[in-house]
């Protein structure tokens, strides 16, 4: 699919039942009455099925057909909408704006604006599946400007998709990323306005779909330094959805691990894979944050664990980075520029080929912390037999450097040319199991804490038990004055008797 990122795996489509024409259309029609629903109970979650909805369609060949029946109805009263042109334009691959240019929209009285963006949406949808690039990226141009010009917390999650294929169109025009004069340079404009608009509106769910694509664009031409700029100076929202905190994080980590903090990568990318769902269908998201995650793991010094590479979806796409692994492992520096050469092509498309390449001096720590761990003694002439070392001078400054560095304990003996390794410590008597333990608990209890701030609930739900408070107040006054009144007509009757 066309909003599958780098490296990813492409996995066989599960079996869904074909749906009519008709049937499609009434179930696009359906789901204005869902819109409306949102709209009076002001509650996002009917949105949210509307959009989840979209993925079923998608998947049959009468989208374009639907979709027109859908837009004919929505239209019914208004037949010569300019709003009704435009979606129709979308349809029409003969009467595609190719200059960017689009009928101007006037905003009708009797469709809600979520039922237009709505149908937008879907429009967008049609043009990514069929790969008229160039059409979509015209309409979506204009598409969003429209969005933009509502504010309306109901059409928040709508919005957010728009944007998206918005820049998605935009990344697959000539010429292609990383080239500066890609087409999605001309994107960051609208974007920055947009993240603006998000900001100031309170507007969670654009605000977070936005960041992640103004990262996504920086990245992909290269533009680190602007990219770091955008994290430092805005803040991601704390209630935005799973999916694009995930996408968050595997950007940050690639931004950090390009700046050289691993650390910081490391916690961002394992963030990401925790929080990444590992079905078919999200498979390649979890693969490339994976992917980066290895790489980030043996930058640090790191061995990754082989269960890793056991995954069922992982088993395939993860295979070079195995070898890469096991070379590094062992510190075999030919068979480590071997796998490099041979998977460059692999790791050029998964965007790691780079980092990969720093990977060298931690090949030569490792073999030197290996050597240093086998023998208590060896000579500088063997660690550059073993190493591969081009002669036994270099051979005694990568010793001296990994010494200094605390890679290794050991001493070196330059006029005899030799290494002489120190007797190992008890790790149980030192405090690094007792950090390893508090980091595996602050990463359970962060994901409660997560997990808990994540729940949903209806929108203004305290309203409503409020006026219903209220209401039940009013009663019970009530029943308290009846009874009031009860009281003095029975004692009425009883000073008539007397």
């Amino acid at each position: 699919m066309a909003e599958q990122m780098e490296g990813v795996e492409a996995t066989a489509p599960e079996a869904t039942k074909v749906q009519t024409p008709q049937q499609l259309s009434e179930s696009i029609i359906a789901n204005f009455a869902l819109l409306e629903k949102a709209v009076a109970q002001f509650d996002g979650r009917f949105t949210l099925r509307v959009l989840r909805s979209i993925s079923s369609m998608r998947k049959t060949n009468h989208l374009a057909e639907a979709l027109g029946h859908a837009i004919t109805s929505l239209y019914a009263s208004a037949p010569e909408s300019s709003s009704k042109r435009f979606l129709e334009s979308a349809l029409k691959s003969s009467n595609a704006s190719t200059n960017g240019h689009a009928p101007a929209l006037s905003q009708d009285v009797d469709v809600l604006p979520e039922s237009f963006v709505y149908l937008g949406v879907l429009a967008q949808v049609h043009l990514c599946d069929t790969e008229s690039h160039a059409q979509g990226a015209a309409f979506s141009s204009a598409f969003v400007d429209k969005v933009r010009e509502f504010n309306r917390r109901t059409l928040d999650s709508l919005a957010a998709k728009a944007y998206f294929y918005y820049h998605l169109f935009h990344e697959h025009l000539d010429p292609l990323p990383p080239s500066r004069q890609s087409p999605v340079t001309e994107t960051r404009s609208k974007l920055l306005a947009a993240l603006r608009s998000a900001v100031l509106r309170k507007d969670a769910d654009t605000q977070a779909a936005v960041t992640v694509l103004l990262l996504r664009n920086y990245i992909s031409t290269a533009d680190i330094t602007q990219a770091d700029l955008l994290v430092a100076q805005t803040q991601f929202p704390a209630n935005a959805s799973n999916n694009q905190v995930c996408r968050y994080l595997y950007y940050l980590g690639r931004i950090r691990a390009i700046q050289l903090s691993y650390t910081a990568a490391h916690e961002h990318l394992t963030a990401a894979t925790r929080k990444s769902p590992t079905n078919k269908l999200a498979a390649g998201f979890y693969q490339s944050a994976t992917k980066l995650l290895v790489v980030v793991e043996l930058l640090m010094g790191d061995i990754p664990d082989r269960a890793i590479f056991r995954q069922p979806f992982l088993e395939r796409p993860l295979f070079p980075y195995l070898r890469l692994v096991q070379a590094v492992r062992v510190g075999d520096l030919q068979g480590f520029l071997r796998v490099l050469e041979e998977e460059a092509a692999h790791f050029r498309t998964d965007g790691t080929y780079t980092l990969i390449l720093r990977l060298r001096q931690n090949v030569i720590k490792t073999g030197v912390r290996m050597l240093s761990l086998s023998y208590s003694r060896i000579s500088l002439r063997d660690i550059c037999l073993r190493l591969g070392v081009e002669s036994e001078e270099s051979a005694e400054y990568i010793v001296a450097k990994a010494i200094r560095d605390g890679v290794i304990e050991a001493t070196l003996d330059h006029e005899h040319g030799f290494m002489e390794s120190k007797q190992a410590g008890d790790v149980y008597a030192t405090r690094e199991p007792a950090e390893a333990f508090h980091d595996r608990i602050k990463a359970c209890l962060s994901i409660h804490d997560e997990c808990v701030m994540a729940m949903r609930y209806p929108m203004n739900k305290h309203r409503q038990e409020l006026k219903s408070a209220q209401d039940a107040r009013e009663r019970e006054k009530e029943l308290r004055d009846e009874l009031a009144d009860n009281d003095f007509e029975d004692a009425d009757e009883g000073f008539e008797g007397l």
